[in-house]
């Protein structure tokens, strides 16, 4: 059998420091940053679909208008 076998320490990461207020349960900023960066993220999500959207709908009008006649001036 290999030597130190049982000595298990250091198996399974490292635990993040917390600070004495998040010991407390007070919260930190960096929870409240996250979830402004994820409300950032999702409204320009929303943004880039909604242009899209408007895109594929402009490029698909003229392409239902036209029948293959001749434009008239």
């Amino acid at each position: 059998m290999a030597k130190g076998r049982n000595n298990l320490l250091g198996v399974g990461g490292q635990r993040k420091k917390l600070s004495r207020a998040d010991q407390q349960g007070a919260g930190s900023a960096r929870v409240a940053d996250r979830k402004v960066a994820e409300d950032k993220k999702q409204e320009l999500v929303r943004k880039m679909r909604e242009r899209a959207e408007a895109q594929a709908a402009a490029t698909a009008e003229p392409s239902a208008d036209h029948d293959g006649s001749p434009a008239q001036s």
